[in-house]
C-alpha cells in the first residue's frame, strides 16, 4: 500500500520505489495497476482484489461440491447392488 501511494499521490516512479524496496519493478507495477482496478479506474473486465479472492473461494467451493457429489453416486451405485 505504501508503494502505490508512492507512486499515485507522490508521483515517484514506479522503478525509483522498486530500488527503494529492494523488490523487482514489475512487482511494484502490478500493485499499481490493481490498486487503480480497485479504485474503479481500470480497464473494463478487470477483477477487483474482492472478486478475485470471491472467485477463488467459488472456485474452492466448486471443487467440494463436485467431490461430494461423486461420492454421493458412488454410495447410490453402492446401496442399488445391496438391495437388488
Amino acid at each position: 500500500a505504501g508503494a502505490v501511494r508512492l507512486v499515485l499521490e507522490e508521483g515517484r516512479t514506479q522503478a525509483a520505489v522498486a530500488r527503494d524496496l529492494g523488490v523487482n519493478e514489475s512487482m511494484v507495477g502490478y500493485w499499481v495497476k490493481q490498486a487503480r482496478v480497485d479504485a474503479g479506474k481500470g480497464p473494463p473486465g478487470s477483477l477487483t482484489s474482492a472478486e478475485r479472492e470471491e472467485l477463488a473461494a467459488l472456485r474452492k467451493q466448486v471443487r467440494v461440491l463436485e467431490m461430494e457429489r461423486a461420492i454421493l453416486k458412488k454410495a447410490a451405485a453402492f446401496f442399488a447392488k445391496e438391495n437388488a
